[in-house]
This record gives structure tokens, C-alpha cells and sequence, in this order.
């Protein structure tokens, strides 16, 4: 099979024809694709920390930490920036690979930044990869991060341009777009995908994809979260995402950037195993691994292990985190789910 070339020319007709394609025949395209250009059984695991929650001054209707909604979540300071090491070097101990730190502001001010770039510094230290998310960003602090050594800058677009104003009103969709093109001339990798279930179109799904596969380069990492419906937000009573849509969407979005990592995001709480093994063979490969995405639940770190296990999947290694404790644990789980003892401790890792 020869490997599917790189586009950046997605028209709707095309991506429309594709979400409408019966579902195994999908999926089996988007196994291939996968395939050409990753171990299929091998997903990267990430660790998502908020260093600094609520009070935001954004609108985004789907957002608990959001200062215009009563959500009832308590509000943060920046975290130190020790505490936040200490958490870096746990997530790491359980086998992520790389280390995320959320900040609940429309943009970094000048008098947060030295912290910022410490906990970048720090993190990377560890020998973890780095990623920050934290609103609008300039080109000073755009060149200032990369500077520090960070990895990962996660901007996401959330939805089409078109359905866009009916979620945000305090950012413009053209912002979003800046911020990324100043990552990108920084010489950073870019995260950056969107939000299933806040009352989109499918052509909505798809005008997403577009966006981000007609990048001048694909963001190597692309986050499909399922909204987590929070009481006190606007979306708080939204109709449920169909479990087969969203698994459509995963694998347009393998088709589309075919050399990115497709994380499987927030939402992941309501999945059943089931579920994210279907997500695995649409052609998600990355988790955020923990018992937290920023303020909502996530599926604690043993389960996960378990159900890789039950799968033959194991996480994605970084070079300088090859932990062979980790490694030796994940191959004796394998080993008892094979004898039907299914059996992993988080704490050996």
C-alpha cells in the first residue's frame, strides 16, 4: 500500500463524502491510513495539569472555569511552580510522556510569564515533553516559550468558523488562527482540535477538520474532545454526541492529517471500553492519562493500563523515558490478561 500523500486542500464536498461513507468502510479506510504511519498498537499518553484555575474572562459557552457562568468551581492563583514540578515528575512515574499545564486566562500577563517559562524549564529537565495552553499569545511570547524549550503549544479551534460566534464571543476565530501562525514561526508543534456535542452540524465537524488539515502544516497533535456537560454553563443540557458520530469524526481526522497524533480527549469519562477501543481502530492514538482533565473527571490511570492490556496496546515511549519498571509492568499485565488474571498496579510503575 503506498503511503497516503500530505493534502492541505480539503474541500467540504470531499470531507462531506467521507463522513457519509457506511461506517465500517470508514473505519477500515482510516485503519490504513493509520497504519502507513504509526505502530497501530503503540498510543502516546499525556498528563494534563490546570496551573491556574477559573475566573476566565472568555465566554466559551462550553467552559466551567469561565468568570460569566456559576459553575461552583473554587478559583485557583497560578500554582508555584515547585508544586508543579512535583506533579511532572507523578505523571511521569505512571508513564506519561508528556507533561501538559493549562491556564484558565484569555492571554499570559507580563508579570506570570518568568513563571511560566520556569515550569517549561523544569518539566523539560525531567525528560518530558512540554505543552502549555494559555490563551492568546503575542509573538514576544510566542518566541519566549520556545525560548524556555517548549514542545507543544495547544490552541484549539473548537468548531467551524461558521458555528463559531454561536459558542465565543470574547475571541475572534481569526485570533485563534494568529496564535497558531505565531507557534508555528517560533518553531513549536502545535496541538490544536475541537469539541464534539455543542449543538455543531456534521458540516460543522467537518468545516473544523478542514481548518485545521488546510494549515500550511498539519498541528502534529489534534484533540477531539466530547463535551463534558457542566450545571451553570449554557451547553449544560445539550443533547448527547451519538457514540458512532463521534467515532466518525476520529477517523475523518485520521484521513485528513494522516501523519498527526489524534487524541482521544475530554470525554472519556462517559466512554465505555467499548467505545474507546473503537476509537483506537478509528485511528486515536493519544490519551491524556490521570485522574483530571483541568477541572473534570477522567478515567484514573489503572484502568486505562487495563484496558491496553486487554487490547495488546501499549504507550508510546519517548527515547529518554524508557523506563523499564513501566515497561516490565505493562508486559505483566499482557502476560495475566492472558491467563485471565487481568491485574496492573499504578504504583509499581
Amino acid at each position: 500500500m503506498s503511503a497516503t500523500a500530505l493534502r492541505h486542500d480539503w474541500t467540504l464536498a470531499e470531507v462531506r463524502a467521507l463522513f457519509q461513507q457506511p461506517f465500517n468502510d470508514l473505519l477500515f479506510q482510516a485503519q490504513g491510513v493509520h497504519r502507513q504511519h504509526f505502530d497501530p498498537n503503540r498510543v502516546q499518553v499525556s498528563t494534563l495539569l490546570s496551573i491556574k484555575t477559573g475566573a476566565c474572562p472568555e465566554d466559551c459557552k462550553y467552559c466551567p472555569q469561565s468568570g460569566h457562568y456559576n459553575t461552583g468551581l473554587e478559583k485557583e492563583k497560578l500554582m508555584e511552580v515547585q508544586k508543579v514540578l512535583e506533579a511532572a515528575a507523578e505523571a511521569k512515574a505512571i508513564g506519561s510522556t508528556r507533561f501538559c499545564m493549562g491556564a484558565a486566562w484569555k492571554h499570559p500577563s507580563a508579570k506570570d510569564m518568568p513563571y511560566v517559562l520556569q515550569m517549561v524549564q523544569g518539566v523539560k529537565a525531567l525528560g518530558l515533553e512540554t505543552c502549555m495552553t494559555l490563551g492568546r499569545l503575542d509573538q514576544e511570547q510566542t518566541r519566549a516559550l520556545a525560548d524556555a524549550g517548549l514542545d507543544y503549544y495547544n490552541h484549539n479551534l473548537d468548531t467551524s468558523p461558521e458555528f463559531y460566534g454561536n459558542i465565543i464571543t470574547t475571541r475572534t476565530y481569526g485570533e485563534r488562527l494568529q496564535t497558531l501562525a505565531y507557534v508555528r514561526e517560533a518553531g513549536m508543534k502545535i496541538c490544536s482540535g475541537g469539541i464534539l456535542g455543542m449543538g455543531e452540524s456534521v458540516d460543522d465537524r467537518a468545516g473544523l477538520l478542514i481548518q485545521l488539515a488546510n494549515l500550511p502544516e498539519h498541528p502534529e497533535s489534534v484533540p477531539i474532545n466530547m463535551l463534558v456537560k457542566v450545571q451553570g454553563t449554557p451547553l449544560a443540557e445539550e443533547k448527547d454526541v451519538d457514540p458512532f458520530d463521534f467515532i466518525r469524526t476520529l477517523a475523518v481526522a485520521r484521513i485528513l492529517m494522516p501523519k498527526s497524533h489524534v487524541r482521544l480527549s475530554a470525554g472519556r469519562e462517559q466512554m465505555n471500553e467499548q467505545m474507546q477501543s473503537l476509537a483506537f481502530l478509528a485511528g486515536a492514538n493519544s490519551i491524556f492519562y490521570g485522574e483530571k482533565l483541568l477541572t473534570t473527571g477522567n478515567p484514573q490511570a489503572d484502568k486505562d493500563m487495563q484496558l491496553f492490556a486487554r487490547l495488546g496496546i501499549q504507550p508510546e515511549a519517548r527515547e529518554e523515558h524508557a523506563d523499564e519498571v513501566h515497561q516490565a509492568a505493562i508486559e505483566q499485565a499482557l502476560v495475566e490478561q492472558r491467563n485471565g488474571e487481568l491485574f496492573y498496579d499504578a504504583a509499581t510503575a
